[in-house]
């Protein structure tokens, strides 16, 4: 799914290829462009090659279009509509000139129509009758009305596509070119009617696609089928955000807890507090942080906040509640965000707490509370001398229960049941499917933009030459 425009490439919105052009090695030296001219192509060669590259689609290698006679357009009327303002006045121009009530303007003509218009430098001709032809769905004619209501434009297929890119790209139209790769990629049947799929979320602890948040989505609760945990999702756009950047100085018993894996959280570098106001109208803020300093969206970007679930989520398990919240992370708290913008992920670091917040682990708490303890087992051990060991061992034995139970029992009761989850298993392998097609779609483009650019960069390059004179180049 690629634009071949300057290189053999997959063909995605070609059918056919056209002569190549001429290689950078072979055009360039390989450390400058535009300083070492390599001698062993001529200028004439190279012209002739460009302006091959960026003709019409009239040649073509399969057969698919060979110079064909139009049996609507002929050199003159086809001068003459080239020099048309937009799709209106071509038809018109068109209907005008056949004396027929209505018909179709065949793709090959509509072809011959953009690559006129582009070699007269008239790309808002070629630009109106592309939109026309995506807005057109070839109805049949009417009886009535004007030319332009009577005759219409044929559906764009990959050879208009191809057609217009290569001449926008030749016209140094660039932002042209680009916006029509993207509406390419755009899902619907015209401009006029284009339904958005949705922004694909992912599972903040698998990272696989788990839903779609569409554009009517708030807020919704989300089971993942590998984990076998829920999540709340959270849509909206973002109507305040306040970001404050923190000391990266860590104290030295936060290092110690880290370096004997007691603590394994990462060092945040930047404290966001967001609002998130759903379709709906409902505004719900987030406090997080994150590893740079970075903002993940900025103020009036759609996002999607994928927290942990809700404590008002849970399943019955006889008489007791079972809360299906990933492990270690509170109800309701933030993991990750998805920016409907640009596509990115970014996950959530648990935000530190505020001054003037207590913890055990603050060293300020935690010595005068051990040097209680030990206090006491000194009271204790007047009392009976074998009373402190035993409370020793009591609490240790306690601690060691609770971590196991908070860390292997409690997060396998809280998972869903595998059967509870096949039907889920099915949706997501399909939603993971489309995601990944997405996926390469962006990729490719990505490269049919940069050969976009090496096409107009290389006219541009032609211009140049044509404009001071090939030897005075040299």
């Amino acid at each position: 799914m690629t634009l071949n425009l300057g290189c053999s490439c997959s063909p995605w919105l070609f059918s056919h290829q056209s002569p190549p052009l001429p290689k950078l090695s072979e055009t360039f030296a390989t450390n400058n462009y535009y300083n070492n001219i390599s001698y062993s192509l001529t200028f004439a060669n190279f012209s002739k090659t460009l302006k091959t590259r960026v003709s019409s689609l009239s040649e073509s290698q399969n057969g698919l279009v060979e110079n064909s006679v139009s049996q609507l357009l002929d050199e003159e009327l086809l001068a003459k509509v080239s020099g048309a303002k937009d799709a209106n006045e071509a038809l018109d121009m068109i209907g005008d000139k056949c004396g027929r009530n209505g018909g179709v303007v065949g793709v090959n003509d509509c072809c011959l129509i953009i690559t006129a218009a582009l070699e007269r430098n008239n790309a808002e001709l070629a630009l109106s009758v592309f939109y026309a032809m995506r807005a057109s769905f070839d109805q049949g004619t009417t009886e009535n009305g004007s030319s332009a209501e009577r005759w219409k434009w044929s559906r764009p297929d990959v050879h208009v596509y191809t057609s217009l890119i290569r001449g926008l790209a030749a016209s140094l139209r660039v932002s042209d070119a680009v916006r029509i790769i993207e509406d390419i990629c755009q899902m619907g049947v015209s401009p006029a009617e284009e339904v958005p799929f949705g922004k694909v979320v992912r599972c903040p602890s698998c990272m696989l696609a788990v839903a779609v948040a569409q554009p009517q989505h708030g807020i919704q609760i989300v089971s993942c089928a590998k984990c076998r945990y829920k999540y709340e999702l959270i849509s909206g756009d973002i109507v305040s955000i306040e970001s404050e950047e923190i000391s990266m100085d860590v104290p030295a018993w936060k290092r110690g807890l880290r370096f004997l894996q007691i603590m394994k959280q990462s060092i945040p570098s930047a404290v966001h507090s967001i609002v998130v106001e759903t379709p709906s109208g409902m505004a719900r803020t987030h406090r997080f942080a994150t590893e740079t300093v970075d903002l993940p969206a900025q103020q009036g970007e759609r996002v999607t906040i994928a927290v942990a679930a809700p404590s008002k989520v849970y399943r019955e398990v006889g008489p007791f509640k079972f809360s299906p919240k990933a492990p270690n992370f509170y109800a309701g708290e933030p993991m990750c965000l998805t920016n409907h913008k640009d596509g990115r992920e970014s996950l959530l670091l648990r935000a530190p707490l505020k001054e003037g917040s207590s913890s055990l682990l603050n060293p300020s708490i935690l010595f005068p509370l051990l040097a209680v303890l030990a206090a006491g087992d000194a009271a204790s051990g007047i009392i009976n001398p074998s009373l402190p060991q035993f409370l020793s061992a009591a609490a240790v034995t306690s601690l060691a229960v609770g971590a196991t139970v908070n860390a292997l029992v409690l997060p396998q009761l809280n998972r869903l049941p595998q059967r509870s989850v096949d039907a889920i298993a099915i949706k997501q392998q399909l939603l993971a499917q489309y995601d990944m097609l997405q996926s390469r779609i962006k990729d490719l483009k990505e490269a049919a933009e940069k050969e976009v650019w090496m096409l107009a960069r290389m006219c541009q390059l032609e211009n140049k030459i044509f404009a001071v004179g090939e030897p005075s180049y040299r």
